[in-house]
């Protein structure tokens, strides 16, 4: 293990010096099961050590984020892009329980998640799909789909709203919503052209040549169309360069599907996730234009690879007197 460069990498991130000693210690624990440096390790090492953790209990966020760290910072993208995977749904069932208790009141909240049974931290994505078909069926059950729509479309990835402040600043400054949109495109591009160029991941997408000119070609991907008082969203694909080399449709979904908690259904017969549960997506998409406009934007569910598309689309309504009009000529 690199100690002293991940111990400086960790302390840039603002973790303390205990924290930092304990995550350099996880990584020498998997090197001593590993009996190899980190950097040997194979997907298939990560995933046994971590089954290895959760069945005797250490499984702690602490231990799997520190792993999760090394890999990231010691370039290993295929590790990284595993621990994403099951690291990225840990927020979801305890946030969505806490909107529902907020939005139906706790009695409801109890009926629906009282003895759902919910994978252990560190599980592989295969896991979850049953208990969030199980978490659909109650949300069904128990609510209107207005209303169990409306608790799926939080923040349940609890991303700090304040990481969009800047884009509110440069809306109010832009001539229009439109030009706003058309030049967030041209930023988000400009940073994918960045990472294709350097190799480094982008969140969990390795990013190719072939993905920049994907991306470019559709501003409705990492920013948005403004029809009437609709911005049209659709996903970049979660795993975009195998999603573009894909013939088999059913492969083809499941790149594009993000979902750690379902993508892995796509795959299997054995259980059926409703489109229903992509507004949880859904939230996440309008996250950014919730912080722009500054309200609670409603947002519809127009496919998924989970309904059943090759792609994940979504339609956020901006209030009318929220939208900027371009300027003319007096």
């Amino acid at each position: 293990v690199r100690e002293h460069e991940y111990a400086e990498y960790l302390r840039a991130r603002k973790l303390g010096e205990e924290d930092v000693e304990a995550a350099v210690e996880y990584v020498r624990e998997f090197e001593r099961y590993l009996k190899a440096p980190y950097e040997e390790a194979s997907v298939a090492d990560v995933r046994g050590y971590v089954s290895l953790l959760v069945s005797g209990g250490k499984n702690s966020e602490a231990r799997l984020l520190a792993l999760a760290r090394y890999s990231l910072f010691a370039d290993m993208n295929d590790a990284w892009v595993y621990f994403a995977a099951i690291l990225g749904g840990r927020s979801i069932y305890p946030s969505i329980r806490e909107r529902l208790g907020a939005l139906a009141g706790d009695e409801a909240a109890e009926r629906v998640f009282g003895g759902l049974a919910t994978p252990p931290l560190g599980s592989p994505p295969e896991d979850y799909p049953e208990a969030t078909a199980e978490l659909m069926s109650r949300l069904e059950a128990e609510l209107s789909p207005e209303l169990y729509r409306r608790v799926l479309a939080g923040n349940h990835h609890r991303v700090p709203p304040e990481r969009f402040l800047d884009n509110r600043r440069r809306h109010m400054e832009a001539e229009s919503t439109e030009a706003f949109l058309k030049e967030d495109h041209e930023r988000a591009v400009a940073e994918l052209e960045e990472h294709a160029r350097t190799g480094r991941v982008w969140y969990e997408q390795v990013i190719t040549p072939e993905v920049v000119e994907f991306v470019r070609g559709n501003q409705e991907m990492l920013s948005a169309v403004l029809r009437d008082d609709k911005l049209y969203i659709t996903k970049i694909p979660y795993a975009p360069a195998e999603y573009l080399k894909e013939k088999d449709p059913v492969m083809r979904r499941y790149h594009m599907c993000h979902c750690p908690l379902a993508r892995a259904a796509i795959l299997s017969d054995e259980t059926d996730v409703p489109l229903d549960w992509c507004y949880c997506s859904a939230g996440f998409e309008k996250l950014p234009y919730d912080v722009v406009f500054g309200e609670d934007l409603e947002v519809e569910v127009l496919e998924s690879a989970i309904g059943g598309s090759d792609r994940c689309r979504f339609a956020v309504t901006v209030p009318q007197g929220k939208l900027k009009k371009p300027t003319g000529p007096s």
